[in-house]
């Protein structure tokens, strides 16, 4: 079932963010674009190799309209106690959401039934709530936050100009295509 176009419901959790526990709601998403990373576990092995690089690209992401949401079915207390414990992740400044009872990871499709545990699922979802681009990783595939990065950008791009489409490994600089049908079989 593909996800691209579905927009999302509303929901609340919990949330570790800025040192607190407190919570993150659909209304807090609306407005601005968002990423929405699915990780299996806190405590865990590929897991914080993501989520910190996610933050060294943090300022990257915000200077594109964009917030982080990192999601797990942890509590909010273990992201606080992880954070804590890490110094890699006690840097984290994006908020880190906890997803209990499932209800994002089964709205994302991510939910694996068996662990009980999220696979990594990068979501990039425009200010209106519906999912543009989305990777989904078994637990051990680790991700790359650079190409999310690419990706945010290339939809932004496209949103804004409806009349280009990105080429593949295009970059910000880079020459977009206009569809036309003077173009078929020339590229």
């Amino acid at each position: 079932m593909c996800l691209i176009g579905k927009k999302l419901e509303d929901f609340t959790v919990p949330a570790y963010y800025k040192k607190e526990i407190t919570e993150i709601s659909l209304s807090q998403v609306l407005g601005h674009w968002s990423v929405f990373i699915f990780y299996p576990a806190d405590f865990s092995f590929v897991c914080p190799t993501e989520l910190e690089e996610m933050e060294t690209l943090y300022d990257k992401f915000k200077a594109e309209g964009c917030e982080v949401y990192s999601v797990s079915e942890d509590t909010a207390y273990v992201h606080d106690a992880w954070a804590k414990s890490s110094e890699g992740i006690g840097k984290i400044t994006y908020p880190m959401l906890s997803d209990r009872a499932g209800v994002l990871a089964k709205f994302f499709g991510v939910l694996c039934e068996k662990t009980g545990t999220a696979y990594r699922g990068t979501f990039i979802v425009d200010p209106e709530g519906i999912i543009q681009a989305y990777t989904i990783n078994n637990m051990g595939i680790g991700r790359n936050g650079e190409e999310a990065l690419r990706t945010l950008e290339a939809a932004q791009f496209v949103a804004e100009h409806g009349d280009q489409v990105c080429p593949a490994h295009w970059q910000k600089e880079d020459k977009t295509i206009s569809p036309s049908e003077n173009l078929i079989g020339k590229i």
